[in-house]
């Protein structure tokens, strides 16, 4: 138990190391490009990026949790594992390559065609990752996976600013996406060099398939739950609100992903090692859910009081139509942070089913929230608030369901973790909206830093005397014995 929590640790420490350099690289180049590049090629690439997304799923097809999940896999079994993906993989880049012209001519966006075969690459490289990279995580080298991202990210970065400055446009923001996907797959096959076999047998597999199948199954609907908003506005809606939708989203995004990137790719390689241990799985999940609760209602508290400075900082004033989406968006933080753990606890207790019943409700309760924005309201301020409400609805569903299924305890169990990070963002919204009252400055910056003042002492008054500092120390000492 105490290795576990160890490794726990240690896995989430190198993680968090390498996201938030990440995140200090991504925002900086994003605010290069932003003033570089127009809304509308924002929009194109969005549109790409997505497509390239279900293809990578589909590339998956959840190999990458059953890698983790069952270590009894030996070379053979791998090395089958990789030859699928590799056949699955080619036929998948060939046939989006060839179809292109179909995605340009729906959107009628011309430039999409050559931007999509570019991506075929990036499909490419990524699928026939599948299996070396889910052996990073298997083996919890989460050391050398924060390296490799420190890495990449720096590097394509770098070149995409170039790229963008020497007038290359919408394909500078393409660069980094087949860097990216062409330096993890050498990367990953130089640690794990599988053998690929022409022909192979997936008999010895049958056992891991069911795990598997409901696992993809998952990712597929989760898929259309995420993306349909992408899909539908830039179709319906336009190219420009669109690319004012996917700037106010990907800004939402980035706190959430290096918080959650963080820590849940941790999660599963380390719990899976306890095995199906549900009092054990009960009392991470608790501790967890209070954490990322801890983190996340405030958090989407300050950003919503912190909508405008934050748009106008970093991507300039020709990205003020955005600030609307992005504070209605900011409110769904926390709830998205509590729930991107759900996944892991299904896994481990080898629930995927249960997981793909959780996410065919979120698809339902999301997509219908999108169509109503989309083309009742008819706005991307209106797509938010829906969205806003089924992130709400799916929270509570899947730890229902989790509890009910899993656990065999009522959802008022869970709840409790949730009523202090609740009352505290509560607190704090009361402080902002006083604060801002006061505001009298036209620089953003200004604003922004004052906002910021009244937000960390409280958050830090919190945790202090929250009943958390017994946890700071815990972890302090732990990780102190760790390094």
């Amino acid at each position: 138990m105490k290795d576990i929590k160890g490794q726990l640790i240690s896995g989430v420490f190198f993680t968090a190391i390498a996201k938030y350099a990440n995140l200090i690289i991504s925002l900086i180049v994003t605010a290069v490009l932003a003033r570089l590049l127009a809304p509308d090629q924002f929009g194109v690439v969005a549109i790409a990026t997505v497509t390239i997304a279900f293809l990578n799923l589909i590339a998956d097809i959840g190999l990458s949790a059953t890698v983790i999940q069952h270590k009894e896999l030996d070379q053979k079994a791998l090395s089958a594992l990789f030859s699928l993906s590799v056949y699955i993989t080619l036929l998948l880049s060939i046939i989006f390559f060839l179809c292109a012209n179909v995605f340009a001519d729906f959107y009628g966006q011309p430039e999409l065609q050559s931007i999509c075969q570019w991506l075929a690459l990036s499909l490419l490289f990524s699928g026939i990752t599948v299996v070396p990279n889910a052996l990073f995580y298997r083996d919890r080298l989460f050391k050398a996976i924060a390296l490799r991202s420190l890495a990449i990210q720096l590097i394509g970065g770098a070149i995409s600013v170039v790229a963008a400055y020497k007038g290359y446009g919408v394909y500078a923001l393409i660069i980094n996406p087949i860097f990216s996907s062409l330096l993890i797959f050498a990367i990953s096959y130089a640690k794990y060099p599988l053998k690929f076999r022409y022909r192979f047998s997936l008999e010895a597999l049958r056992p891991i398939f069911s795990y598997s199948f409901y696992q993809f199954l998952f990712n597929l609907i989760n898929y259309f739950s995420r993306n349909a908003d992408t899909l539908l506005i830039g179709k319906y809606l336009g190219m420009i609100p669109l690319g004012y939708y996917d700037k106010s989203y990907r800004l939402m995004s980035l706190p959430l992903q290096n918080i959650t990137q963080v820590i849940t790719p941790v999660i599963h390689p380390i719990l899976s090692l306890q095995g199906k241990d549900l009092g054990y799985l009960h009392n991470v999940n608790f501790k967890l859910a209070s954490f990322l609760a801890l983190i996340g209602f405030p958090l989407s508290i300050f950003l919503y009081f912190c909508s405008q400075e934050l748009i106008l900082l970093f991507f300039g004033d020709q990205w003020e139509r955005a600030i609307p989406t992005f504070k209605i968006l900011s409110l769904t933080v926390g709830i998205q942070l509590v729930l991107s753990s759900s996944g892991s606890i299904f896994q481990t207790a080898g629930d995927t089913r249960s997981l793909f019943i959780c996410g065919l409700f979120s698809a339902v309760m999301n997509v219908t929230g999108i169509l109503l924005g989309v083309f009742y309201f008819e706005s991307i301020e209106a797509v938010a608030k829906c969205l806003l409400l089924s992130f709400s609805i799916n929270f509570l569903q899947t730890y229902w369901l989790m509890y009910r299924i899993i656990f065999k305890e009522s959802l008022l169990a869970f709840l409790s973790c949730l009523w202090k990070p609740i009352l505290f963002a509560g607190l704090l919204a009361i402080l902002l909206y006083l604060g801002g009252l006061w505001l009298s400055w036209e620089q953003q910056l200004y604003n922004f830093l004052f906002k910021s003042l009244l937000f960390v002492p409280s958050f830090a008054a919190l945790v202090w005397f929250g009943g958390y500092q017994a946890a700071i120390k815990q972890f302090i000492n732990r990780k102190k014995t760790t390094l």
